[in-house]
């Protein structure tokens, strides 16, 4: 009896597209965890601003939408499951004005509102089974003695399935895009920047010599077409001349600037030259001299900023965080007291508060610092860094059971179960059996011992 032959090119290719649709769905089914997010305060701030009508005119609740800044030099953005909406850092970089990154975000809305991070798994899984079947027939095939035919067959398969669930992706494209347009023309926001941004990706195309005479093959509709249907649609549009708020486009020019002396401080130094007096160029080149290791240079910045307009809360945030980070908590207090109090306890800012309160190693500020990270860990949970400064405080008051749960927390956040397991275990034997504190560590003990079990049981495999 005829075997298949394993090196064979198409028999490769074959289990190479299955491999890749179900790549596909394991990662359409499970979080963002490979990335690294950025968090901000100010930057989360501009883009609540800026998606908040977006959001309602796409019929979803602000409360529950998150826009989340991803640590990425490519321009991209995309939905993951639930209503997270996650943008490459390259992509703020790469726009020109806030109104493109508006465009951005309203054709992500149609993903969350159209649920595409669900409904993408019912392409995948139907292009999967096309796969499948060629697959079994194939094999049928050539267990008969027909080779050649069964490899013929398993090829034509693949392509078929290929070519189902990019048409699939490319149908969801077009209507999320006509969704986009629709919410951004009831928030009355311009379409403009989302025109400008496609042809700047038009351009990269180009550039890389994308075909842009052919859809097959691609997961989006060609972009040209994209612009054509588009530009129709919002030229109509009674916002279509209707110009930015200048107040979001400063703060936005400003992110951006911040943003590039934070990632890359050689080369905002370079676009943002000493002799550029603009706020953005001194924001810029405060967090570049900054992260360069030049503290009296990155104050001196910090302190104009700050001249400009004293009552900033992220210029006395940025030069609170320069006097922490050089040895001079003490220095930094008045600076993050008044930022946090500003911000109505912003919980990223006060957590660099309670940070530089404990740094002090002043006893006297130890129950404001607790009282400070407290209230940043009820109103943002998922900040590690709050989470190990609170487990700093209780242990120098000597409330180690506490202290272990606020390491646990943090250990659970970070994704390191059996730490979490160990800590969460310790906090239980610390804290009151039915108290509020004793059934979270419960709870967190219980996740991280599952957790801890199937990973014992993927590499027993």
């Amino acid at each position: 009896m005829p075997k298949m032959d394993r090196s064979s090119p198409i028999f490769a290719s074959a289990f190479r597209v299955l491999s890749l649709f179900l790549a596909l769905f394991v990662f359409s089914a499970q979080p963002v965890l490979a990335q690294s997010i950025l968090r901000d305060a100010e930057t989360e701030k501009l883009f609540e601003d800026m998606s908040t009508p977006l959001i309602a005119a796409a019929g979803l609740d602000p409360k529950n939408v998150k826009i989340v800044l991803i640590n990425d030099n490519s321009i991209n953005a995309f939905v993951a499951q639930g209503q997270y909406v996650y943008v490459h850092s390259g992509l703020l970089m790469a726009a020109g004005e806030a109104n493109e990154v508006q465009g951005v975000i309203a054709h992500e809305l149609g993903h969350v509102a159209g649920g595409h991070s669900i409904s993408i798994g019912n392409g995948i899984k139907t292009a999967t089974g096309i796969t499948l079947l060629s697959l079994l027939l194939g094999a049928a095939a050539m267990a008969a003695g027909a080779g050649d035919a069964g490899m013929a067959v398993m090829a034509a398969g693949q392509q078929a399935a290929l070519g189902k669930f990019l048409a699939f992706s490319r149908a969801q494209e077009a209507t999320t895009d006509a969704a986009g347009a629709s919410y951004l023309s009831r928030a009355g926001i311009s379409g403009h920047g989302s025109i400008t941004f496609f042809k700047r990706l038009q351009n990269l195309e180009y550039r890389y010599s994308i075909p842009q005479d052919d859809s097959y093959g691609r997961t989006h509709p060609l972009t040209g077409e994209r612009i054509a249907v588009l530009q129709e649609r919002y030229a109509k549009d009674p916002a279509w001349k209707k110009p930015t708020d200048p107040n979001l486009e400063a703060r936005f020019q400003r992110i951006k600037a911040k943003l590039k002396g934070y990632l890359d401080p050689r080369q905002a130094l370079l676009e943002y030259p000493v002799g550029n007096n603009s706020v953005p160029a001194r924001y810029a080149r405060a967090y570049a001299w900054h992260r360069g290791a030049y503290p009296e240079k990155a104050l001196e910045e910090a302190s104009t900023l700050l001249a400009s307009k004293p009552g900033d809360p992220y210029f006395q945030e940025l030069k609170g965080q320069i006097l922490l980070e050089s040895g001079r908590p003490a220095d930094a207090l008045p600076l993050l007291r008044s930022a946090t109090n500003a911000t109505n306890y912003q919980p990223l800012i006060a957590a660099t508060f309670g940070h530089a309160l404990i740094a002090t190693e002043d006893k006297s500020n130890f129950e404001e610092a607790r009282k400070v990270l407290k209230s940043a860990v009820s109103r943002d949970n998922d900040n590690p860094f709050a989470w190990y400064q609170l487990g700093v405080v209780y242990a120098q008051e000597g409330d180690l059971a506490r202290a272990s749960l606020a390491t646990a927390e943090r250990y659970n956040l970070e994704g390191r179960a059996q730490l979490a397991l160990a800590s969460a275990e310790k906090a239980m034997g610390g804290i009151p059996t039915g108290s509020a504190d004793w059934i979270r560590a419960q709870d967190i003990a219980l996740v991280s011992r599952e957790a801890v079990q199937n990973q014992r049981g993927r590499k027993r495999k």
